[in-house]
């Protein structure tokens, strides 16, 4: 039979490696792990690139069409869906009937399998990629084994990742050549996360692109059921509240700058609310083609602006509300050069000093870094990689709110933010100026809970209204907000409304207040009043035709 073990009644937990199946996708690593497993004197096993891979390192390798005394074909789609392979993977080692049925067909047992999968996820996170360039990114032989040798973890160990290479071979030299009960049950437990994660992926993509593509209707765009795969990146120290417990996930091949895959290049760890605050300030940002920074408290911005340079619109995001930008977070959508964060680090408008929480960026240069790392010993600093232009953001990623029991699922508000398709409905045409001003208000009270007023000066975001629960009142704190430095900056301002105006009150607020434009979705069956309000004053009104919502 080639193995004495095979009878055996196994008294001990600790299990011999004698062969191994190694069979990756990803070569990460590969080359010195095999070789820890073959000091031991394991007879590795491997099939095509792997095998080459080994060989090409000067390890002994025996190729799997030699177990199994059959060729690989069919380019590779069949190679290890064999009796040899499973028998080998399945088989309880204590048990006279499986052991029998081994003897009988020359079956030897495989100890441990390492393997790790095509790449789907990371395929499909290309954009445009071909459908039958996904579907041969399935694989079939690597689950099949996984899973093969997890269900017999009293016996086989499966590992599934490179990152688990340093520990299962410290565990393998520690016992002389061997695993244990629970490495083995750990490495199950990851293997079976692994496949049902990969199976999700695989599920998610099938349904939201082959029956239907991403379409308008929620036929196409939320299969049945909808397949998500997040994978725990972080235990946070706790949640919105000390009393509660909380984690990050990452949503696997993410294929946009995402907070959560961000590299942190200096400070404390992260919070929940540092994450959740971190991410709605990244969102912001990224609906500016021109240098733009945004400061946000508690997922409001209190600060937004463009300019001509990186450091110019900081500063100006900065002087929206400095008072409310004490212990913001700050987005930036271009590198961080040097002059940039002189400006971040350097003292507020009042000539106090700034405090921030979280910076994010694409990159940081080298000499800023050092500036920001200086200045702040907990600031925690991240790069979240190239933005996307606005109009090449993901349309694919899907954005959820959990509720209790359950999952709410909708498309991301990717809709075009330009004024193109605006209509002047009231008042004179507006300027070049006033139009950058309204499209900046525009962008950011996307980005405000709603009802949400924004005001801005000379593209300059200087008042909010957030969170009301009626709009004339989210009109009288974003007033109040702006003028609250004993500056008039309401005058000669414009404003923006995330939905229509029931009434005229909300815009009689703002004319008051000194508005010269307005832009709103427009829809209400009132309208009539509010342009006839802003052609009485003067007042420049604009319609979107789209409202933006943020709950």
């Amino acid at each position: 039979m080639g193995r004495g073990a095979i009878g055996l009644k196994f008294m001990s937990d600790v299990i011999p490696i004698k062969r191994a199946l190694v069979s990756v996708s990803d070569k990460t690593g590969l080359v010195e792990f095999a070789g820890r497993l073959a000091k031991h004197g394991v007879q590795i096993i491997s099939t095509g690139g792997t095998a080459r891979a080994l060989a090409d390192a000067g390890i002994d390798v025996t190729p799997v069409e030699r177990v199994t005394d059959f060729p690989e074909m069919m380019d590779g789609r069949v190679k290890t869906l064999h009796p040899k392979v499973h028998g080998g993977l399945l088989a309880l080692r204590d048990k006279d009937e499986h052991t029998q049925a081994m003897a009988e067909h020359g079956i030897e047992p495989i100890d441990l399998v390492c393997v790790n999968l095509y790449p789907f996820e990371k395929t499909v996170a290309q954009q445009d990629v071909a459908k039958e360039e996904a579907v041969e990114q399935i694989d079939i032989g690597g689950p099949s084994m996984i899973r093969s040798g997890a269900k017999n973890h009293r016996f086989v160990a499966v590992v599934t990742d490179p990152s688990q290479y340093e520990w299962v071979g410290d565990e393998v030299d520690k016992h002389g050549g061997a695993t244990t009960i629970q490495t083995r049950a750990e490495l199950a437990a990851a293997a079976f996360a692994r496949t049902a994660a990969y199976d999700a992926a695989i599920a998610s993509w099938l349904g939201a692109h082959v029956t239907g593509g991403a379409g308008d209707d929620g036929e196409s765009l939320f299969p049945d059921p909808l397949m998500l795969r997040l994978d725990r990146l972080a235990v946070l120290r706790y949640g919105e509240n000390p009393h509660q417990a909380a984690a990050l996930y990452g949503q696997a091949g993410c294929p946009e700058a995402s907070v959560a895959t961000a590299k942190q290049l200096h400070g404390k760890q992260l919070s929940f609310n540092n994450l959740n605050d971190a991410a709605a300030a990244l969102e912001l940002v990224k609906e500016f083609d021109r240098p733009a920074a945004a400061v946000i408290k508690h997922t409001n911005p209190c600060g937004c602006a463009v300019g001509d340079s990186l450091a110019t619109a900081f500063e100006r995001a900065y002087e929206g509300d400095p008072m409310a930008a004490f212990g913001g977070i700050v987005a930036l959508n271009r590198p961080v050069d040097l002059d940039t964060a002189n400006r971040v680090t350097g003292p507020g408008p009042d000539g106090g000093p700034k405090f921030l929480e979280v910076v994010i960026a694409p990159e940081y240069h080298e000499d800023a870094l050092t500036v920001l790392r200086d200045r702040w010993k907990n600031v925690r600093l991240l790069a979240v990689g190239e933005l996307r232009a606005p109009d090449q953001r993901d349309a694919r990623l899907v954005d959820t709110r959990s509720i209790t029991g359950g999952l709410l699922a909708q498309q991301r508000d990717l809709a075009d933010m330009t004024p193109r398709s605006w209509r002047h409905v009231a008042g004179p045409d507006p300027d070049e100026a006033t139009m950058t001003s309204l499209y900046l208000a525009w962008c950011a009270v996307k980005h405000i809970k709603s009802n949400a007023i924004a005001i801005a000066r000379d593209a300059v975001l200087v008042g909010a209204g957030a969170g009301q629960m009626d709009r004339v009142e989210s009109c009288k704190i974003a007033v109040a907000k702006s003028n609250a430095r004993g500056e008039n900056r309401t005058q000669g301002a414009v404003a923006a409304s995330d939905a229509f105006f029931p009434f005229r009150d909300g815009p009689d607020v703002l004319i008051a207040a000194g508005i010269k434009a307005i832009v709103q979705p427009g829809g209400s069956k009132r309208d009539g009043d509010t342009i006839g309000a802003c052609d009485e004053a003067g007042v420049s009104l604009l319609f979107t035709g789209r409202r933006h919502f943020r709950h």
